[in-house]
């Protein structure tokens, strides 16, 4: 094991709980295991994965977070491939050969791909050595996050040799969730392996504040090096950023609506220490990996303990004394329970959306099914005239009743390929010397072109032949319609990845018991983390870790609790 750790990433220990892990599975066991943010999740499978002949099936829901692991492990001389929305039937047919007849260790697989024939016919062709389930949580319905395509899970074992081990990873579950998961995956015995998620370093703060932005200011003067801010919504993001900015503290703000170029340079910047503050919706922090991270601020009250605790714990992972701060008022347990509410809008409401949907996309009854399209919430909103808020929460009702997924936001490069050869290409008069020069400049950054679909970059082909951006897109349509290439744009938005073919509403099977015994979960989760702030007694850190089924728990003597009590002694 160390041999493998050593060589692939140059450490000579692991951190708490991954060596037990680790051994767990090269004995062939099924093995849960819970870590803390930060914990090192990713190094379980990939040691032993490395360590053994065949290829990892790693099923995970972020798209940006599987691109990024491939590219880690790329870096590393380790040879792994993603399979994903948006791709391409023949970029996906091609991975997939790959996965069978490469030399690859990791396959990552987005959670709604399981259900392909293209994947199953391909899988049984594979060598698994391990199946990997990262974000482990979704599978359970008892969880804060739950997505029916994990279910799908459960038959890809079934179609694997049965002393194929499973890995489940997560960070959040309560002991309900964690026995749920193993359950969920059929667990040959059940081997629950947890980390301590006890972080001395970090103080847990919970304050109430009328002024929340005198607050915020107090804590960025108070406490120096690098923060996160997390607001609920979009907007407040990039406005509490700007305000921030106003009195003098470098802050910008960060969202999924932003373009992918905008996202990782904001990122970058903050990651090198540019940007002091990064205030952001929950879409920020997934995969970063900055260990200096010297407070974490909840401006907003999330709404679930489990989503509250993995962002806190973004701060201090170098072992320094870093702080989770959450801000509240009496306004925001109103917002809490209203948005309860709001994210479970009436049953009808949910069924017409879901006729709408189809409506939108052009899909008449009994078609659809398989389908992968783009899929903008405002411009569906815009054109039926809806509340987008509404909206959104009945497309996500439909989801976790499994007829459909809608992706995060992908950020897909457009892609080219000619469809001449090179010599019919040179015979063939394009009508201009500018379309000539262009041509040129395509074929001198793009090797391949003439052999398969190459990604490329729309600002790189500008800057290279000094064009304006939007020429270039239409100088590729052009070529396009000439029949010269194949271009696809590239995709900047969510994908809703159509699972069955729209129904009639007698078919359309939404039972109000189900929808009942979910809106009564939610609320649950709500009242936790409502509990959670206006506890005046106690410990934060104990309160947390019991909620997460740690019993071993001693008070941490730094939240604002024990302060309070130290205090009074």
């Amino acid at each position: 094991m160390k041999e493998t750790l050593r060589k692939y990433w140059g450490y000579d220990s692991f951190r708490p709980g991954q060596e037990e892990i680790i051994s767990s599975v090269l004995e062939g066991r099924d093995t849960l295991a819970i870590l803390p943010t930060g914990g090192g999740k990713s190094i379980c499978f990939q040691v032993p994965a490395l360590m053994k002949e065949g290829i990892c099936i790693v099923v995970s829901p972020l798209i940006a977070l599987m691109k990024d692991q491939v590219q880690n492990l790329g870096r590393r001389g380790i040879q792994a491939l993603a399979v994903y929305s948006g791709m391409t039937h023949r970029e996906i047919d091609i991975a997939l050969d790959n996965a069978v007849y490469g030399d690859y260790k990791f396959l990552y697989l987005s959670p709604e791909r399981l259900r392909t024939r293209l994947f199953r016919a391909r899988l049984e062709k594979m060598n698994v050595s391990y199946l990997v389930i990262d974000e482990a949580h979704c599978i359970s319905q008892w969880g804060y996050d739950f997505r029916p395509d994990y279910l799908e899970i459960a038959q890809v074992r079934a179609l694997l040799p049965s002393d194929v081990p499973v890995i489940a990873l997560t960070a959040t579950a309560t002991p309900v969730v964690a026995q749920d998961i193993m359950d969920k995956l059929g667990f040959r015995e059940r081997r629950l392996i947890q980390g301590d998620f006890a972080r001395p370093n970090l103080s847990y703060v919970v304050r109430r504040a009328e002024d929340k932005m005198g607050q915020l200011l107090k804590i960025c003067s108070g406490i120096s090096g690098s923060g996160v801010v997390y607001v609920s919504k979009r907007k407040n993001a990039e406005n509490l950023a700007a305000l921030l900015c106003a009195h003098g503290i470098s802050a910008e703000g960060y969202h999924a609506g932003m373009g992918r170029l905008d996202r990782s340079q904001i990122q970058d910047r903050w990651k090198n220490g540019e940007t002091r503050v990064i205030v952001s919706t929950n879409a920020f922090g997934m995969g970063i990996d900055k260990p200096d991270v010297r407070f974490v601020c909840h401006f907003d009250v999330p709404d679930s303990l489990e989503g509250y605790f993995q962002e806190a714990g973004r701060a201090g992972r170098d072992g320094r004394r870093a702080y989770a701060v959450l801000l509240w008022n009496s306004s925001d347990i109103r917002s809490l329970k209203q948005k309860v509410h709001t994210s479970f809008p009436p049953l009808d409401y949910i069924r017409d959306i879901y006729q709408k949907v189809f409506n939108f996309l052009g899909y008449a009854y009994e078609e659809g099914a398989g389908a992968s399209v783009k899929f903008s919430l405002e411009d569906f909103a815009k054109h039926f005239k809806l509340n987008t808020t509404q909206a959104y929460y009945a497309i996500r009702y439909i989801e976790m009743s499994g007829y459909w997924t809608l992706t995060e936001t992908l950020s897909i490069p457009a892609k080219i390929q000619f469809t001449v050869s090179r010599d019919d290409l040179y015979r063939i008069q394009l009508g201009s010397p500018e379309m000539d020069s262009f041509v040129k400049v395509l074929l001198r950054l793009y090797p391949g072109l003439f052999t398969e679909y190459v990604p490329i970059d729309i600002e790189k082909i500008a800057k290279s032949g000094q064009y304006a951006t939007e020429a270039v897109a239409g100088k590729l349509v052009a070529l396009s319609r000439k029949q010269l290439i194949k271009y696809i744009p590239a995709i900047n938005s969510p994908m809703l990845n159509i699972n069955n073919e729209r129904l009639y509403d007698k078919n359309l099977r939404l039972p109000e018991s189900e929808y009942k015994e979910r809106l009564g979960r939610r609320l649950e989760h709500v009242e936790s983390i409502i509990d959670y702030i206006s506890s005046e007694k106690g410990c934060r850190s104990e309160y947390l870790l019991r909620y997460f089924g740690q019993e071993q728990t001693s008070p941490c003597g730094t939240c604002d609790l024990c302060i309070q009590k130290n205090k009074e002694l």
